[in-house]
């Protein structure tokens, strides 16, 4: 029978003072806090099972809140996420439970998070985005990106850049997002990465492939989040791999 493999850690690095980072994996959840070890947990292929980042907005109020607050409601919504229009109306509903949120508190104003993730359904494996957080293809020798970065063009001579065009929440005002979703068909050996940039801004997308090329499940998370740290550890770096096998 098969089974979907999720390894899993959330680590606040070596400059930030606190982590504003969430994961949910299914019914499991870290908010804004700190694993020692990378967890993996196994599930049977079947009901949707929802795996997806959500990186809070440094430089704004609140950013562990509204992380988790999206973590908390997409763990909810989970099973029901069958394909691309649920996917996208489970965004919409997270955008406007941010905005919400904020309207009712004045120290929560302007907050907001981005999202990226991975829905692995019997037939299927959707990948989702909502900002710069990453799913990435990792099945076989080569690393894909799947997820589009909603951000601007690098300035010269920088590989990344932290500014983003589109998040959950964030503003002063309410605004719509346009959710990235797609589709592909499941296989046995399909494996994805979701990770927050606090991963993919210090360490090269071609370290990260020759990483998943030699470990698997908790190795190479430890050895993700080890580069990243040796890189410096300048955000907080929270990351899944999703690995289907029989």
């Amino acid at each position: 029978m098969a089974y979907i493999a999720v390894t899993a850690l959330s680590h606040v690095g070596l400059v930030r003072e606190h982590n504003e980072d969430s994961l949910v994996v299914g019914p499991w959840m870290l908010c804004g806090t700190v694993t020692e070890n990378p967890q993996t947990l196994v599930f049977p292929l079947g009901r949707p099972l929802l795996v997806a980042v959500a990186d809070g907005l440094g430089g704004q109020p609140a950013g562990e809140v509204a992380s988790g607050l999206v973590a908390r409601r997409l763990s909810w919504l989970g099973p029901s996420l069958d394909g691309e229009d649920a996917v996208r109306d489970a965004l919409d509903l997270c955008n406007r439970a941010v905005y919400a949120a904020a309207d009712d508190d004045p120290e929560l104003f302007t907050m907001g998070t981005t999202v990226a993730g991975v829905v692995v359904t019997e037939e299927s494996m959707l990948a989702f985005n909502v900002g710069d957080s990453k799913v990435y293809d990792a099945t076989g020798d080569g690393l894909r990106q799947v997820s589009v970065d909603d951000s601007p063009p690098p300035p010269p001579g920088r590989r990344t850049t932290s500014a983003v065009t589109q998040t959950l929440g964030g503003g002063p005002a309410f605004s719509t997002v346009t959710p990235h979703v797609t589709a592909a068909a499941l296989s046995v050996g399909d494996r994805r990465l979701v990770c927050s940039d606090g991963l993919t801004d210090p360490v090269p997308d071609e370290e990260i492939a020759g990483l998943l090329r030699v470990y698997d499940d908790g190795r190479a998370a430890f050895e993700l989040w080890k580069a990243a740290i040796d890189a410096g550890g300048p955000d907080n770096i929270t990351l899944a791999l999703v690995r289907v096998a029989d």
